[in-house]
């Protein structure tokens, strides 16, 4: 069994409100702590099958252009989630099953290129329109029963289990491979950057914010019983525990690394994008409308964001 670690963007960050403030509301954050951010998705090799976590944004997703008030940022671009694939030797034609996290762009951009693996999806994600069109979905019902103490998952693999998690989008899910005596969480947002999980704290991006504690709490349940290394998308953590095999300690946590961020300004192409789900608001297929004329209320089509999640692109 092999883990590895699909790299496509960096230089990013997730500010205090944005990563804390679910609950308890953004006003109570500092804007300027920013912690690191990055775009990361995840493969496994278990010898007989290559089974891929998510796919990345979509080709062609132009970078953001933040500024001092961005809440997050996403990152620039290593290269493209497929020429990344590409890079740890994988081919599309390798992989067998795609097990998608959640619907949002960023983790469902690239379904496309695998018209002969087979998708796993929560049911309740089936109607996302990122998954319109696609033939080979395989909705996942949950019927092996409690994974230790998530109630409901699916067994796709030898030591591979995808294990419902609601609450960040309603149809969340999280991958957990057993392999050498450990437990490798490989999930979507559940936190966007670890310190999110030791502070016990959920982001200001969900669908059902009970839901969210409830997945939250149960997350927090496992890695204090089982020694489990974390693999998050939105954070260079994700892959750094990966890599270092580091087992989750929520009594100790490991010391945070704030983001180095320079906001050097590039020509703006009238275009916005979406930091939570990577959706492009681009004025020439709205009317001509400019993004800074949409009213207040507007939300992200997709994710229903507010117009404050989006940055420059």
């Amino acid at each position: 069994m092999i883990i590895k670690a699909v790299k496509f963007r960096r230089d990013g960050f997730y500010t205090q409100p944005f990563i804390f403030g679910g609950e308890d509301g953004m006003e109570k954050y500092d804007r300027n702590i920013r912690y690191r951010g990055s775009l990361q998705n995840y493969l496994i090799d278990t010898g007989s099958e290559v089974i891929l976590v998510d796919t990345g944004i979509p080709a062609g997703t132009p970078e953001e252009n933040p500024d001092e008030n961005s809440l997050a940022f996403t990152g620039v671009d290593i290269c493209s989630y497929m020429e990344a694939l590409a890079a740890l030797g994988y081919r599309p034609e390798q992989v067998t099953k795609i097990l998608l996290t959640h619907r949002h762009a960023d983790h469902s951009g690239e379904l496309r290129s695998f018209p002969n693996a087979k998708v796993y999806v929560s049911k309740d994600e089936m109607d996302a329109a990122e998954l319109q069109g696609l033939t080979n979905l395989v909705p996942v019902s949950f019927t092996d029963g409690p994974y230790y103490n998530f109630p409901e998952s699916q067994q796709v693999a030898d030591g591979v289990y995808f294990i419902k998690a609601t609450g960040h989008t309603r149809g969340n899910s999280i991958v957990v491979v057993e392999h050498d005596g450990l437990f490798y969480m490989l999930h979507g947002d559940i936190t966007y950057a670890d310190e999110a999980l030791y502070e016990n704290k959920l982001s200001v991006v969900f669908d059902d914010l009970p839901a969210a504690r409830v997945t939250l709490d149960r997350v927090r349940e496992f890695v204090r019983n089982h020694p489990t290394v974390y693999c998050s998308t939105h954070t260079p953590e994700g892959y750094e525990n990966l890599e270092a095999k580091r087992v989750i300690d929520l009594d100790n946590p490991v010391p945070p690394v704030f983001a180095d961020v320079n906001f050097e300004r590039k020509e703006a192409s009238g275009k916005y994008v979406c930091s939570v789900c990577g959706y492009v608001y681009d004025p020439a297929e709205n009317d001509g409308v400019a993004f800074e004329d949409l009213p207040d209320t507007w939300r992200c089509p997709r994710c229903k964001q507010p117009k404050e999640k989006f940055n420059k692109a």
